[in-house]
């Protein structure tokens, strides 16, 4: 099967779906992919209420914010595709699709789109450890699904491995779902995420062990999680001996990161480079959120991770240069929407935490620069070729 759309956006979280609403709203025909049962990605996880500005809807809960990037959607005139998985790119701007339904039910479509933006988002790091494949230890955004979507808990003792935002904000959402999280556990010497939510976590009264790290998860005769070991790190992160502790547990949450999800580009050899502060290798992009191929943006986790705020303004920027470059709406009108998302983005990144992201990025517009060196439509053909 063989049909045709103007935008076709992958990923249905924050990014994508602010991507197709502007997209959608400038005119254009929009499909919009996710393999998950509802849109809207993290999200609908994210019971907690978002910080920022007005402009960023402060003090609204992101399951109340993923709502409404929904309604917006469909009030675009956004078809959305679930439960369905983008199985390849290819030359040409065609966009393979196994489309959703049960295994009798389900089809291979091929999608010719003329603009694509991917934002799929980020995938969680892990940490080995003996036993780390033990039934009970998991990814802290695994555990976070299962309480705030699924509504089940992952365990009733937790050790939260990682005091990131991640680490901090799911041991908290944890103990709201009646759990006991009987410690977080962190390699460095001090907390990694922000202090307000590691004030939740303090007072709370959960035991905090900076410079300490998981050497063994125990299983019992059910083969199950039921003990965890514990121990101080050295300068280099290496446990040392003696310094063990045994805690009883039937949990472990991996808050160990994230790194960006883009493999897709891939396969169209778009050109990546690393940056230690986006979690790994990522695609280059111009201000446009356009890749070094002509027509296909990113947007959101899959250029860097950082927090849903800044994936939604992304979105809108690669949703608005779709739409520029299809004609829907004019230069000058494009480039005053995109200086207002900009100033917003980098009004995001300011602080402690944000200046290095903000550093990361223009990095990355940079090195854009100097690889492409010349508009992005210009150097297509010479990069499908490679591909092909």
């Amino acid at each position: 099967m063989m049909i045709r759309k103007e935008v076709v956006v992958v990923g249905a979280g924050p990014a994508g779906l602010s991507a197709a609403i502007e997209a959608a709203r400038a005119g254009a025909d929009t499909l919009l992919v996710d393999l998950n049962l509802k849109p809207g990605g993290q999200l609908f996880k994210q019971i907690h209420k978002f910080f920022g500005s007005s402009s960023h809807r402060s003090g609204t809960r992101g399951i109340d914010i993923g709502k409404l990037l929904v309604r917006e959607a469909q009030e675009a005139g956004v078809e959305l595709w679930l439960k369905s998985t983008v199985v390849g790119l290819f030359p040409g701007y065609k966009v393979g699709i196994q489309r959703g339904g049960d295994d009798e039910t389900k089809e291979l479509v091929t999608v010719h789109a003329k603009k694509i933006v991917i934002a799929t988002g980020a995938s969680e790091n892990v940490v080995r450890f003996k036993g780390w494949t033990t039934p009970g230890v998991m990814g802290a955004g695994a555990a976070q699904t299962m309480v705030n979507v699924n509504h089940v808990k992952p365990g009733q003792r937790i050790v939260m491995l990682g005091s990131g935002n991640v680490g901090l904000i799911v041991s908290y959402q944890l103990m709201q779902a009646g759990c006991e999280v009987v410690a977080l556990v962190e390699a460095a010497p001090n907390i990694g995420g922000y202090a307000v939510h590691a004030a939740k976590i303090c007072r709370a009264g959960v035991p905090l062990y900076t410079k300490h790290t998981i050497v063994e998860a125990v299983a019992g005769e059910d083969g199950c999680l039921r003990q965890v070991v514990i121990a101080q790190v050295d300068e280099t992160f290496q446990p040392i001996p003696g310094t063990e502790q045994t805690l009883e547990a039937d949990c472990v949450a991996i808050g160990a990161g994230l790194k960006p999800s883009a493999e897709l580009l891939r396969l169209l050899n778009c050109r990546f480079m690393f940056s230690g502060a986006f979690g790994g290798y990522i695609p280059l992009h111009n201000e446009k959120m356009e890749t070094s191929l002509s027509g296909i943006y990113v947007a959101g986790d899959s250029t860097g991770v950082e927090e849903a705020n800044t994936a939604l303004e992304e979105g809108r920027i690669a949703g608005v240069s779709a739409a520029e470059q299809l004609g829907l709406i004019d230069g000058a009108r494009a480039d005053a929407r995109r200086t207002e998302i900009w100033e917003r983005l980098k009004a995001l990144r300011q602080g402690p935490f944000g200046e290095r992201r903000q550093t990361a990025e223009d990095e990355i517009l940079r090195e854009y620069a100097a690889q492409v060196g010349v508009p992005a439509e210009e150097v297509m053909p010479e990069v499908l070729t490679e591909a092909i």
